[in-house]
């Protein structure tokens, strides 16, 4: 039979009830294929867990906490099992490490390099189910890791790819991909299906459906991805390639609201500081939404970059480091700047929709920071205040929210 990953998020196994019906999803969709579940810590486990360790230090190791947070998921993956039994299907569970996810050494943050996945084949050929805890792996060394934010996804999506799944489903607390977030803009759209490339846009600038690195595993390996609902038995949004021409229209907006803006202000032109400066930050883990340096004058310039908030503190503990070292004269810094994204196939060079985003920003007296294009993105950076404003306006100019005159009944756009 073919092979179905199905990934369970924490909301969905937050409860006994939850597990049960989690569990009676996977009985159905074992009785034409089997099956692989991979599963997240339940509910508030994570947060919980970080809240133990700040009850001991504020700065706790890497490694320590890498063994701490994978008690979750080892949680999760007991339980449904157990709920799985209790169906009559025969499962077994496994931590991440148990089946060969091999992972860099990089605690908190690691990145997969192999999945062994021997004993999943062997449980499958028993006619077992595997339920697999996501998240996790272990390092080349020998030690336990943890895949960052959003790693169950990319857990899911590796062990896809690793073993020729016809598809992943992703369990989570919302209906699909929308056009926006519809808590924060009531009347987005559901979409019914999307492009990997499209998919990985959105990720990459903020969406929170499914991380980037599952989404660039999908696009790679061509693995239809569905999105669905636990607690309803709606029709998702499926992640897949779109064959045909099409002409180029937004399919999706995005935001993200946590970035810091710092700029190292005239910094002396030398011979590869613009490299050193971005190679330390990259070393140290920071990742880069966005830099660039203007000159000031013929020996110096200005050097500006964009990250996630959260990681301020790294930025400016390895840039303290290395001002002196290159001579930068001050820095700035702001917290008040977020990011829209527009997404589409082919959006990135059709001037008639960038022209129609930068002239309803100008009437609105929107000043636009940055921008940046891709072929499937444009991407916008701007202050705070400016971004529900824009997006509400970009949402119905193109026809991506609901509105009296365009009712929508299909789910799709």
């Amino acid at each position: 039979m073919p092979t179905v990953i199905m990934k369970f998020g924490g909301t969905s196994l937050a409860t006994p009830g939850l597990i049960i019906a989690a569990a009676k999803k996977v009985l159905r969709m074992s009785r034409k294929n089997d099956i692989v579940v991979v599963v997240s810590a339940r509910g508030q486990t994570t947060d919980k867990l970080f809240s133990m360790s700040r009850e001991i230090t504020l700065k706790p190791k890497a490694r320590e906490m890498d063994m701490l947070l994978t008690a979750g998921e080892r949680i999760s993956v007991a339980l449904l099992s157990m709920a799985l039994g209790k169906l009559k299907l025969e499962a077994v569970s496994y931590t991440g490490s148990q089946v060969g996810i091999i992972t860099d050494n990089k605690h908190t943050d690691a990145r997969i390099l192999e999945i062994k996945g021997d004993r999943i084949k062997r449980a499958l050929a028993e006619h077992k189910i595997p339920v697999v805890c996501g998240f996790q792996g272990v390092s080349v060394e020998k030690e336990i890791t943890t895949l960052g934010r959003g790693g169950s996804d990319t857990t899911a999506l590796a062990l896809s790819a690793t073993l020729n799944a016809k598809k992943c489903i992703i369990y989570t607390d919302v209906d699909g991909v929308f056009t926006e977030d519809p808590n924060r803009f009531p009347g987005a759209k559901k979409i019914s299906k999307i492009s990997y490339d499209e998919m990985l846009e959105l990720s990459n600038y903020g969406a929170q459906v499914l991380h980037p690195r599952a989404s660039s595993i999908a696009a790679r390996f061509k693995i239809p991805v569905e999105i669905r609902n636990s607690f309803n038995n709606k029709t998702g949004t499926l992640i897949t390639t779109i064959e045909g021409t099409q002409r180029p229209r937004p399919k999706a907006i995005t935001h993200s609201d946590d970035l810091y803006h710092i700029t190292l202000v005239q910094v002396p032109k030398r011979n590869q500081y613009l490299s050193q400066i971005v190679t330390e930050l990259t070393k140290g883990g920071v990742h880069l939404k966005f830099f660039s340096h203007g000159v000031s004058d013929a020996r110096k310039f200005d050097l500006s970059f964009i990250t996630p908030l959260d990681e301020k503190d790294k930025v400016k503990s390895i840039i303290n480091k290395i001002r002196k070292k290159l001579d930068v004269d001050h820095i700035r810094e702001s917290s008040d700047i977020c990011s829209l994204s527009v997404i589409g196939k082919g959006i990135g060079s059709a001037n008639k929709i960038i022209s129609d985003i930068f002239n309803i920003l100008s009437k609105l007296k929107i000043h636009i920071e940055v921008v940046t294009t891709s072929e499937s993105s444009i991407n916008i950076f701007l202050k705070q205040r400016y971004l529900n404003k824009a997006i509400h306006a970009l949402l119905i100019k193109f026809r991506l929210k609901k509105t009296s005159n365009h009712p929508v009944n299909s789910g799709k756009i």
